[in-house]
């Protein structure tokens, strides 16, 4: 195995071998404080690929915060080959804000690959874009649900590429979306720019899901030992992900509360009821009801809805056993012990 070369990050120089951390300026506040997106390489000291952990690109959804926090702290990474760049926080502004936006009120992952001269979202972008991810060769963007929804353990990504399947396989979440790339996301900017890019889902804003944060990591390291940055083991996650290529919200009828004993990762029928919505006094009652056969990924915590609002996610799949067998392996291997 060859040695590994220097690499470059915000005009800092990391040698094989070294770690470092590395504050990437993004602007000033009024206040004339300096705000900085902190990076941490690691080189490693022979040749490999070169992977990106990003966190927090929606400033309220930090559970990728804790999920690289513990992958740093992994003795295996001293045996690594390539290089790993783990930016934990991406959105500052939003994340010291506990809000999923910058300031100017735009989402960051709809300004990729972004603009030097454009507004402060489109510019963190350009930021994010030039100093990171054109540098690597793999990456992995790390999100929760939001605004008082929770996700099932999961990961999204384009699978009409056979390299980008087998990643995402590797990976061992219990459900892979075949989702779309959407203009302006990083997933759409990493694939534009040739690099092979999963995005990870799991547990609500503002909080950490024990178990999803578990699979997290194990999903992180699982992909660096499938691109071989990491010694491949004998022992393997023994989740066999079930792969949905369309899914579902299940939208609240009329206004009200929400009465539903659903969880994630539950199988549910088509025109199954699910649960009910009812107004605050009784008087009104409407059924909730399963709009297609598959797994629920997502659902809303908060009980209280608009009509129209959504309240599950359902995952399409074709084989309702293997999802089953799916979501019971991943809760004996990830579900926190009581």
């Amino acid at each position: 195995m060859a040695r590994n070369a220097p690499v470059v990050f915000g005009g800092i120089t990391v040698q094989p071998g070294e770690s470092r951390t590395i504050d990437l300026n993004v602007a000033r506040l009024y206040t004339h404080s300096d705000m900085a997106i902190p990076i941490h390489v690691i080189n490693g000291r022979q040749e490999g690929p070169c992977l990106f952990v990003s966190g927090v690109i929606h400033g309220d959804e930090i559970i990728g915060v804790e999920i690289i926090r513990r992958l740093l702290r992994k003795p295996v990474l001293k045996r690594l080959r390539g290089t790993l760049v783990a930016i934990p926080i991406v959105n500052v502004f939003g994340f010291i804000n506990q809000s999923r936006y910058l300031p100017d009120r735009r989402d960051l992952n709809r300004f990729f690959p972004g603009s030097k001269t454009g507004s402060l979202t489109s510019r963190l972008a350009d930021m994010l874009m030039t100093e990171v991810v054109s540098k690597c060769t793999h990456g992995i963007d790390l999100h929760s649900g939001s605004n008082h929804r929770e996700n099932l353990p999961q990961l999204r990504a384009y699978l009409d590429d056979p390299e980008t399947l087998r990643l995402a396989q590797a990976f061992g979440a219990p459900v892979i979306m075949d989702a779309n790339l959407l203009e302006g996301s990083l997933r759409q900017a990493a694939k534009d720019s040739h690099i092979q890019m999963l995005l990870y889902e799991g547990g609500e804003a503002l909080r950490f899901n024990e178990s999803a944060i578990r699979m997290g990591m194990s999903g992180v390291i699982a992909v660096m030992r499938a691109i071989r940055m990491l010694p491949e083991v004998k022992r393997r996650s023994r989740i066999k992900p079930v792969v949905s290529q369309s899914s579902t919200w299940v939208r609240a009828s009329i206004s009200g509360l929400v009465s539903s004993q659903l969880q994630l990762g539950q199988q549910v029928s088509e025109g199954e009821k699910i649960g009910d919505v009812v107004d605050p006094y009784g008087e009104a009652r409407e059924p909730i009801i399963a709009k297609a056969d598959g797994i629920v990924v997502g659902r809303l915590n908060l009980p209280l809805v608009h009509r129209g609002d959504a309240i599950f996610h359902i995952a399409r799949i074709q084989d309702p056993a293997a999802g089953e067998a799916s979501m019971e392996t991943y809760l004996q291997e990830f579900e926190p012990d009581l």
